[in-house]
């Protein structure tokens, strides 16, 4: 499960398509729906916790490594980086994983990133989840949680993203709605846009620029 810019090189877009940055976490080990996340938005799990990367922490090392692997070795969407101009400006999100949870040496097990691309116009991307770990799909819901709350709580307006063809269903049962569809690497995909009614804005203090 992943999802990706509009606005990153390399990849094809629909004229249709708009223009092409701690706290929650969820219950390890259960079924979870997205109405567990209304419960206690800011727990904080024993296995897994979602983090803003700041820069300087040794974890942007590991979260550089996930992302290429996914983007670059497992899904082929870019050759030898998936890194673009955008990630200067972007903020970096990290899924932990705790303890025994720990996949090797790394605890990052899923990246996310979040981008202001105009005024109150926000996109996710670089969505993506440890091969590992896959089978939690609570970590990909964290994962957008965290990206959206965040975005929420900078002033966002709108929140967007494109979405691969089966990953629709997931994200519409996030609250998401699809307002496009894009061609991508030959692949049919949705743009979508999370409803921020529900994604209750995070009270992390923004970065300064």
């Amino acid at each position: 499960m992943f999802f990706i810019d509009p606005s990153s090189h390399d990849i094809g877009r629909s004229p249709t398509s708009a223009p092409a940055a701690f706290t929650p976490s969820v219950r390890w080990g259960l079924g979870i729906d997205a109405e567990d996340f209304r419960l206690s938005p800011s727990a904080c799990s024993e296995r897994f916790s979602f983090h803003l990367l700041r820069p300087g922490t040794p974890l942007l090392a590991q979260y550089w490594e996930l992302r290429s692997r996914i983007f670059c070795q497992e899904q082929h969407l870019f050759e030898s980086s998936d890194r673009d101009e955008h990630d200067a400006s972007a903020t970096a999100i990290a899924a932990i994983a705790h303890g025994a949870n720990r996949s090797g040496s790394s605890p990052v097990v899923g990246v996310v990133r979040i981008l202001e691309q105009k005024p109150r116009l926000w996109y996710g991307g670089r969505l993506g989840v440890d091969a590992a770990f896959r089978r939690h799909n609570q970590i990909g819901k964290g994962l957008i949680w965290k990206a959206v709350t965040t975005a929420n709580g900078w002033g966002c307006d709108r929140f967007l993203a494109t979405v691969q063809l089966q990953n629709v269903r997931f994200f519409q049962r996030l609250h998401w709605s699809s307002v496009d569809t894009v061609e991508i690497k030959g692949l049919p995909h949705h743009l979508m846009e999370a409803d921020l009614s529900y994604y209750v804005p995070s009270r992390e203090r923004r970065p300064v620029a």
